[in-house]
């Protein structure tokens, strides 16, 4: 088992951090560059939501809160999961974190054991090997290509299968790949993860990103015995062009091990 100090000598630096950095260097130095690194919307922040957090200033609502958030956001949180996504939670099933990035770290702080593979579907957001690791995971890469739309099936994951492998991470729709899973690719892909009784961690952060006409679909929602193994993280950050504001959240069974 790693040192926590060797991990950290084997986590690598943030590339888009790196060149976002690089781009705003650039536009300071007097250059004209369109940056395509962060997952950052071209909107800005609904007005509706900036005046509640106004008032909720001048009220007064500046000082702790539990852990997990409070009851009234999960409480929003539950009827955001009933309307967009047929998905019902109670308060206890949810817990808020700074970001969606925390509430993934989170989940693999809590299933990871040292030598466990999480499988990840590539392309891939950059961020996700490097938590796996911290948690004393092994990430395990599935690689896909542009004939299949960058999209992974049911068999590619049932090849990558071993005795350690505890979970995927199905990010739908997709950052960089920009693949959407219709239902029956979720089906097929669901019914895989629970022959082996995997976790399925669904990062729907981009839902309401889409374009083309098409739907999203959240796993979980393909039924109860889906629901019971699959950790749904979600935020603010790209729906409503509140990255900085760091609001994340993720639901799940109570009983999910």
């Amino acid at each position: 088992m790693l040192h926590f100090s060797q991990k950290i000598q084997t986590i690598e630096p943030s590339a888009t951090l790196g060149i976002t950095s690089k781009a705003k260097a650039m536009k300071q130095s007097g250059e004209d560059v369109v940056v395509l690194a962060a997952g950052e919307p071209d909107f800005d922040t609904p007005d509706i939501i900036k005046e509640a957090a106004s008032k909720a200033i001048r009220d007064g609502f500046t000082k702790y809160t539990p852990t997990s958030g409070t009851i009234s956001l999960k409480e929003a949180i539950c009827g955001k999961f009933s309307a967009d996504n047929a998905l019902k939670y109670s308060p206890e099933n949810i817990i808020v974190s700074n970001g969606a990035k925390h509430s993934l770290y989170n989940i693999f702080q809590a299933i990871c054991d040292p030598g466990d593979e999480i499988l990840i579907i590539h392309p891939y957001w950059l961020s996700y090997p490097e938590m796996v690791k911290l948690a004393g995971g092994v990430p395990k890469v599935i690689q896909t290509d542009a004939a299949d739309g960058f999209k992974v099936s049911a068999d590619q994951i049932e090849r990558q299968i071993g005795p350690r492998t505890r979970a995927l991470i199905l990010n739908s729709p997709s950052n960089p790949a920009g693949a959407v899973y219709d239902k029956k690719d979720l089906e097929r892909i669901a019914a895989a993860c629970l022959r082996h009784d995997m976790i399925i961690i669904s990062d729907e952060i981009y839902e309401k990103i889409i374009f083309d006409g098409k739907k999203h679909y959240s796993i979980a929602s393909l039924g109860e015995d889906v629901k019971a193994r699959t950790v749904v993280v979600n935020g603010t950050s790209k729906s409503f062009a509140m990255t900085g504001w760091r609001i994340g959240y993720l639901a799940c069974d109570a009983l999910l091990a």
